[in-house]
């Protein structure tokens, strides 16, 4: 039997092909097409409009993952993809289970974090009815996608989950939201897998243009004072080889955003600075108002990390190399534009260096990294242990016992900027955060989603007494799935970042940001089935930390750290960023 119909489009379709095609329900299309893009873990919850669709999952290959709160599941499936460089994969039910996951897919958007995300919807005939459990979800997340699709016929089905992966993955990565009414999961079709995707209006600028690739090379042969400054899509485009070759080539430090921390190695003494922004190191804020070249790659210039727009590194020549045309020039005026892919430009760039026999000795930048090391010297990341637990140790001896080849997620807040100051990664993909978004709630599933991800890593989530109880709920998911991840939490009794702001800017009126009722972690990892320990004095934090790394089950470790300690160095919001609180 073979027929054909025409789409609203005008375009034909097949509806059925030469005999032998297997006949199948959307609801198996869906899991079939799933196992040809790779996927083998998925997030979830269930619901009426997707029941079909769990239906078939129990008979596939697929790991689903039953998560507490569909937000945590869209957080798990970021992880994974953070952590391992895959799409992940989240799956809810209508309603409040889609709208549960906009803060999520928000995370990922702003991040720029390959997923995509599958809702249930009602039946095609009752859309717009204001049906039971029916959100107009297309609508919701369309600032918040990449892109998103209502599929409204069967035949649709496996164009546009192919479409969905490829859009999540290439160019500049995002979530990509696929809304899935309950009927078309019933309904059955011939089977017929897509071979390949093909838009005419989606086409990403991967390779650079070679005429802006020399006249960065130009650039770099006038300058005396150079630096790097590395970002998340430096991670996305597994360029991290390419940028430490850059930099070791030309001399030139390094420094990234919170997003780009791992990309370069923090092991490297004389080229590596430290984080950039408001929350940077003395070092690498003050060699932007220094250094005579900036080579940006795969960065936002997010206000977090310029500070004041109109005061950074106006005395410096800028490159910025970014996937996302969008990205360039939004933010900050730039030299020269490089639009393309941050591996393949930073290949070519090198070849090119090479090719002119280029390069530079650390002897020949002398005076350049001499005063950098003095900027380390005189201002070091610093804190003194008393007789309170001090954040900043937890994260040192946590580094200390992980060798630092530990994955690293966080929440948002205090705990995130301490992690990220005193936690020095030498690989990508090794630092899981919410950077764009700042979402508190993020590290635990996170976490989970990292672990799956690489079960060979200890994963360790630092969290804040604020930040954990978000999606705390998320320990039963650890406990079912026996996933080892560890839950650090600094435990000051305050949402700390809001009390530091209050307490610097606002004469410490301290409201509503004093946590007056907490659980007891101890306990309530116990009631989870997880294991609970406690430190109270210094001289507890080791064995602690010891004893919560050794164990091969999902730990919660709670420090109680002093209460009103402050992340340094601190940016003032509307400051430059030369201009920093120091004590």
């Amino acid at each position: 039997m073979k027929g054909t119909s025409v789409a609203q489009n005008g375009e034909t379709f097949v509806e059925s092909q030469v005999v032998g095609q297997e006949l199948l329900s959307g609801a198996q299309i869906f899991v079939r097409c799933l196992e040809e893009e790779g996927v083998h873990t998925i997030f979830g919850y269930p619901g009426g409009a997707v029941i079909d669709i769990y239906h078939q999952l129990a008979r596939s290959k697929i790991r689903h993952i039953l998560v507490r709160h569909e937000q945590g599941g869209v957080h798990a499936a970021d992880g994974f993809a953070r952590a391992s460089g895959d799409v992940g994969v989240c799956l809810v039910t209508s309603g409040p289970g889609a709208t549960n996951t906009v803060t999520g897919i928000a995370c990922a958007y702003m991040d720029s974090i390959p997923v995509v995300v599958f809702t249930g919807q009602v039946p095609t005939a009752l859309i717009g009815n204001d049906a039971f459990q029916e959100v107009d979800i297309v609508g919701i997340t369309r600032p918040c996608t990449k892109h998103n699709y209502l599929v409204t016929r069967i035949e649709d089905l496996p164009r546009v989950i192919k479409e969905a992966f490829y859009l999540a993955r290439s160019g500049r990565p995002g979530p990509v939201l696929v809304d899935l009414p309950k009927d078309l999961m019933k309904k059955t079709m011939p089977y017929c897998a897509s071979e390949f995707v093909k838009l005419r209006s989606y086409q990403p600028t991967y390779r650079p243009n070679m005429k802006q690739l020399r006249k960065v090379v130009d650039l770099i042969k006038k300058a005396k004072r150079p630096m790097i400054l590395a970002g998340g899509g430096v991670v996305l485009s597994r360029a991290s080889r390419e940028l430490t070759e850059l930099a070791t080539r030309i001399s030139a430090p390094v420094t990234t955003t919170l997003m780009g921390l791992g990309v370069f190695s923090a092991s490297h003494e004389r080229l590596w600075l430290g984080m950039i922004g408001m929350h940077g190191t003395y070092r690498a804020n003050m060699c932007t108002g220094a250094c005579d070249l900036i080579i940006a790659i795969g960065v936002r210039f997010d206000d977090r990390v310029t500070g004041k727009t109109d005061a950074f590194a106006k005395q410096a020549k800028i490159v910025h190399i970014d996937i996302d045309p969008t990205s360039i020039r939004k933010n900050v005026p730039v030299t020269i534009p490089v639009v393309g892919d941050c591996k393949a430009t930073l290949q070519l760039l090198n070849r090119l260096l090479k090719e002119e026999n280029l390069s530079w000795d650390e002897s020949s930048r002398e005076e350049w990294l001499c005063q950098i090391e003095e900027w380390k010297a005189t201002r070091p990341l610093a804190y003194k242990q008393g007789e309170r637990i001090k954040p900043q140790y937890v994260i040192e001896k946590l580094y200390e016992l992980t060798e630092g080849k530990a994955i690293i997620t966080t929440e948002v807040g205090q705990n995130q900027m301490w992690a990220a100051q005193y936690y020095h990664f030498d690989e990508p993909n090794s630092f899981v955060t919410s950077g764009g978004l700042g979402c508190m709630g993020f590290g635990l599933p996170a976490a989970i989603g990292a672990q799956l991800a690489r079960p060979d890593r200890t994963v360790v989530d630092v969290a804040g007494d604020g930040s954990i109880q978000m999606n705390i709920q998320e320990l039963a998911t650890a406990v079912q799935y026996n996933l080892p991840v560890k839950v650090l939490i600094l435990n000051n009794g305050y949402l700390g970042m809001v009390r530091q702001w209050q307490e610097l800017f606002y004469d410490k009126c301290y409201s509503s940001t004093c946590m007056e009722h907490a659980p007891d972690f101890v306990k309530l990892a116990d009631a989870y089935g997880a294991v609970g320990l406690r430190a109270t004095r210094p001289d507890e934090v080791v064995s602690v930390l010891d004893k919560g790394l050794s164990l091969p089950r999902p730990v919660v470790m709670d420090f109680w750290v002093e209460p009103e300690e402050n992340v340094y160095p601190m940016v003032p919001a509307g400051a430059p960023i030369t201009e920093m609180l120091l004590v």
